[in-house]
């Protein structure tokens, strides 16, 4: 597979979580003791790992999946999500017991609160059979925070041994052991997860924090845009897309999923970032995580 420029689509590997998202749509969160009346619910494939996989799937890139789903009813509709964007699904693992599952709350501003519960997604605490060929024949490994740490740090020490650059999301927001930071060639969280790591809420403070312990750091800034910093280097602040959010659920996810694909292709960084949030701006203005996601030729006709 190439793309209509000559270069050769990237490949992507994706260690991480498989869910399905429970989506409610309100006008206004409930609080805590509080009930409301929802106006739509929807079953949407999910979870970080996912998201980014199909985004970097639809974005253009050769993209295998490496994970687990459960025996449940689920399990076959996440399977089939990926495979639908062109996902290779031979590492994605069906284990007893339910799928992943987040349970999300989205409001008529596109805000969303979310519980995850990690399913078969928790029993990923290494690579199984196979795995280790998968990462080792990609140019570019991403991780999330939803497996258990034991199954991203294993992912990330084959990673490094390959010679496989890692791209980290540090989402849910975690305290990080420093081996797997070590192992991390850019690491992509949003403005609070970088204010959790460093304690800085200034994001260029708190990316050059990061810098100490990684060699290249992009801070998504929502509305904002997103900041790049690598070591040597000049910082790169790039403007978001202007749109109207309906549901900003896995607007990052989506991010980065484009980011890998223009970075694989060798993009400038400041281009690459460019066209990946041209690919979150996208993502914001439908609903849902998966669904929302947008294809190669809408993603150049929005980054211009």
């Amino acid at each position: 597979m190439s793309h209509p420029t000559g270069v050769p689509a990237p490949a992507i590997a994706v260690l991480g979580s498989t869910n399905m998202d429970l989506v409610a749509y309100v006008p206004v969160a409930p609080r805590r003791g509080e009930t409301v009346s929802g106006r739509e619910f929807r079953t949407v494939p999910g979870g970080k790992g996912t998201n980014q996989a199909i985004a970097a799937a639809r974005s253009g890139g050769r993209v295998t999946m490496i994970g687990a789903v459960g025996d449940d009813d689920f399990g076959p509709r996440l399977r089939a999500a990926l495979a639908d964007s062109g996902v290779d699904t031979a590492g994605l693992r069906t284990v007893p017991g339910p799928s992943g599952t987040a349970h999300i709350v989205v409001d008529d501003e596109g805000g969303n609160s979310i519980v995850v519960v990690p399913g078969a997604n928790g029993t990923v605490t290494g690579l199984a059979p196979g795995d280790e060929a998968r990462v080792a024949a990609a140019e570019a490994l991403l991780l999330q925070l939803e497996l258990p740490m034991a199954g991203v740090l294993a992912g990330a020490r084959t990673a490094r041994a390959h010679g496989v650059r890692t791209v980290l999301t540090p989402a849910p927001a975690r305290e990080l052991p420093d081996e797997l930071l070590g192992l991390t060639d850019l690491l992509v969280p949003n403005e609070h997860e970088a204010a959790a790591l460093t304690g800085h809420r200034d994001p260029h403070r708190a990316a050059a924090a990061l810098l100490e312990r990684v060699p290249e750091v992009v801070v998504t800034l929502g509305e904002a845009g997103s900041l790049f910093l690598a070591r040597g280097a000049e910082p790169v602040r790039v403007p978001a897309t202007r749109v109207r959010a309906v549901d900003t659920t896995a607007a990052g996810d989506t991010f980065v999923g484009a980011l890998a694909v223009a970075r694989g292709e060798g993009r400038p960084m400041a281009a690459a970032l460019a066209w990946a949030s041209a690919a979150a701006g996208l993502s914001v203005t439908r609903p849902g995580a998966s669904s929302s996601m947008p294809g190669r030729k809408e993603i150049d006709v929005a980054a211009g």
